[in-house]
């Protein structure tokens, strides 16, 4: 089983309100469990977050890096919704596993573009199988983003390869209306690709090939 663990946040999110306050503030359609990403107006990414429906509540799963600029975004922006949020990052081990990874009492997995999404207590066991190099040439081999790697605040989600994330008929949300233009325009800019060797401006280095963002 292929496993690495995630440098990850939970925040746990309650009330009436959850899912349509998280829709209208990302990039994708949020009805249910789902991956999507934060912008800000100029529509570069806050985080790429996984929504995982627990019961009655939502759990945001995300980089922790991120995590501040998250809850502040969030915070300032609740106003007189039913939403409530709490930090139980310091409860919880976030894991990415490459195989189906089997479903357990008292974890939650979810299935996901990356892979699969491990959110377990940390008095759960998991073994981290995959070094952080392993990790990242599996990424390198399937063209996956990740954060502080490829995801970053200087960049938008088409640059990221994450446009399958921007849902091409919502409503607005913050940052909405540059990406919708842009994708109306065919001008997405530069974009993930995979390339051989380890040139200057990769964002992913590996064994014989990269990651970079580049015009395409």
């Amino acid at each position: 089983m292929r496993v690495f663990q995630l440098d990850s946040y939970v925040l746990l999110l309650s009330g009436k309100d959850c899912l349509k306050f998280l829709d209208g503030l990302s990039t994708n359609k949020v009805e249910s469990t789902c991956t999507t990403v934060f912008t800000k107006s100029n529509a570069k990414i806050i985080d790429m977050v996984e929504v995982i429906v627990v019961g009655e509540n939502i759990a945001l799963v995300g980089h922790n890096k991120y995590k501040t600029n998250l809850v502040d975004h969030l915070n300032s922006r609740i106003l007189q919704q039913d939403v409530s949020m709490r930090d139980i990052s310091e409860f919880n081990n976030v894991y990415i596993s490459f195989d189906d990874y089997p479903k357990t009492d008292n974890i939650t997995v979810v299935s996901t573009f990356r892979g699969w999404i491990i959110v377990a207590p940390t008095s759960f066991n998991i073994e981290s199988t995959l070094t952080l190099d392993a990790f990242n040439e599996y990424r390198i081999e399937h063209v996956i983003p990740h954060q502080e790697y490829e995801i970053t605040p200087s960049r938008h989600p088409f640059n990221c390869r994450l446009e399958h994330l921007v849902h091409e008929s919502k409503g607005c949300y913050i940052g909405q209306e540059i990406l919708t233009r842009m994708r109306s325009r065919g001008k997405m800019g530069k974009s993930l690709i995979r390339i051989e060797g380890s040139p200057e401006d990769a964002t992913t280095n590996g064994a014989t090939h990269s990651l970079a963002i580049r015009k395409t």
